[in-house]
């Protein structure tokens, strides 16, 4: 018979680890999320708003003096104006749509809106701002609409990832 015994097979208990600060870090990024997400919709109201200005014709600013019409020189032709709304619209729905398909965070609807108002500023510097309002309202609703969408869902997707960890570290 033999006197040694073998060493116990337990294995020392894992130290517990403190889930705490790992929780508060995963709800934060929840609410830095959740915030991100509404970007969008600020971007929209703004856009809205910029738009029932222009749909007034500006009129609650003080008509450009001739001065200032000459220092600006003649207002682009209409049909370029037209065709530079056209070429931006198309360009910026190919790359709103190729970042949804890359899944990126990213919020591009303040340049837009820059942009979109500049739209509405030439027509309105040539005078063709009631013929040419419902074009550049449409192009920049759906632009502005689908970036929001666009960050919405990254966001929807992101903030499910994250409930779904806090899940986990509940456990």
């Amino acid at each position: 018979m033999n006197d040694r015994t073998d060493p116990p097979n337990e294995q020392p208990a894992a130290p517990r680890f403190d889930r705490g600060p790992l929780r508060k870090e995963v709800r934060a990024e929840i609410r830095r999320l959740q915030r991100l997400s509404n970007r969008g919709l600020w971007g929209l109201a703004l856009f809205i708003f910029i738009s029932l200005g222009a749909q007034r014709n500006f009129d609650f600013f003080p008509p450009l003096s001739e001065g200032a019409r000459a220092v600006l020189g003649a207002a682009p032709p209409v049909k370029l104006i037209s065709i530079a709304l056209v070429v931006y619209s198309f360009s910026g729905l190919v790359l709103i749509l190729s970042r949804m398909m890359g899944g990126t965070e990213t919020y591009r609807g303040w340049s837009h809106l820059g942009y979109l108002s500049g739209f509405y500023l030439f027509y309105f510097y040539a005078e063709a701002l009631s013929d040419n309002f419902w074009a550049v309202f449409a192009a920049g609703f759906t632009i502005l609409t689908l970036e929001y969408y666009s960050i919405w869902n990254y966001c929807n997707e992101a903030i499910r990832t994250e409930k779904e960890l806090l899940g986990k570290l509940d456990d």
